[in-house]
């Protein structure tokens, strides 16, 4: 599915909404958006690099903040396609956008967004993104 509300994220990811993700109100759980947006965000994480330079170096993503805006509620059944696009890159960290578009609503079901730091998780401490990473991510929004 081409759904126009994800035209600048690069990164989609499409997934189906579980039966026992629903909660007592028949709607699924706000907890689980966050999955949701793990998926695309580790989707994106894979196609930039950063999952493999984890394992080589030890330098990987660590979310330092996240955040949802629920606009339509979901419910089973039902198909989503996750987009995520990086909107700020810095030299430790960068921004992720998400947007949840439900099939069945035809629109926009949640946003999000996410703080992600470059941890060195050997020593515990901030480090920069890697330098192939930073390229990855360049390349794949389009930035120079």
């Amino acid at each position: 599915m081409t759904h126009p509300d994800l035209a600048h994220f690069p990164v989609v990811v499409e997934l189906d909404v579980a039966w026992g993700e629903m909660d007592a109100y028949d709607h699924v759980n706000n907890v689980v958006y966050f999955r949701y947006f793990e998926n695309a965000r580790i989707a994106y994480l894979d196609r930039v690099g950063w999952m493999a330079s984890k394992v080589a170096t030890g330098l990987g993503p660590i979310i330092a903040s996240t955040s949802a805006r629920y606009r339509k509620p979901v419910r089973y059944p039902d198909r989503l396609f996750v987009g995520v696009r990086a909107t700020d890159v810095q030299t430790d960290r960068l921004t992720f956008e998400y947007r949840l578009v439900s099939a069945k609503w035809n629109a926009v079901a949640a946003e999000g967004q996410a703080l992600v730091v470059s941890y060195d998780y050997a020593t515990g401490a901030k480090a920069p993104i890697p330098d192939a990473v930073r390229r990855a991510v360049s390349d794949l929004e389009g930035l120079k």
